[in-house]
């Protein structure tokens, strides 16, 4: 069983506990993180634009692409560590979603955790990026909270129902 579990700072130790809770032991599984890519290109756009570039190794890109590096290798190495099983870590770069759909390719299940408002039930519970891939994954998604989920009270009330159905003609 192929199983990718998209690791984001906020939220990677309730995709990796629901991988080691739900997954055989024997499960292919691939710790996913993934840099945006528009972040050190923005500094390095910057740096060009007002600094020129007659100094390329001020460009705060670089040293954001480094620090980003570092970063995910990090938290890679504690999701591993966590997990305590054999796995796969994956860096990738570029638009989350995008890289998280392409990543899942292939895969029997993704991993996901709510990224949201998760102060209550219902669709605000997950970030753009996360909907985009609950909506696009071309496998089954593991859909966690991070946190112990709210009280059904938090759902939003049913819509109001009309006195009369509207007719069809």
């Amino acid at each position: 069983m192929a199983v990718v579990v998209w690791i984001v700072e906020a939220t990677w130790t309730a995709c990796v506990d629901a991988a080691r809770t739900h997954t055989p032991a024997h499960a292919d599984i691939v710790l996913l993180h993934v840099t945006p890519a528009d972040i050190p290109g923005a500094a390095h756009g910057a740096f060009a634009g007002l600094l020129g570039r007659g100094h390329p190794e001020r460009d705060p890109g670089t040293r954001l692409e480094h620090l980003a590096a570092a970063s995910a290798q990090q938290l890679l190495q504690a999701a591993a560590d966590r997990l305590d099983r054999p796995c796969t870590r994956m860096e990738r770069t570029g638009r989350i979603e995008r890289e998280i759909i392409v990543a899942a390719q292939g895969a029997e299940l993704l991993i996901v955790a709510r990224d949201g408002d998760r102060s209550r039930l219902g669709p605000r519970s997950l970030g753009p990026a996360s909907r985009f891939v609950v909506d696009h994954a071309p496998c089954p998604v593991l859909l966690v909270w991070p946190e112990p989920a709210p009280g059904l009270k938090t759902m939003p009330p049913p819509p109001p129902r009309h006195p009369h159905p509207p007719h069809h003609r």
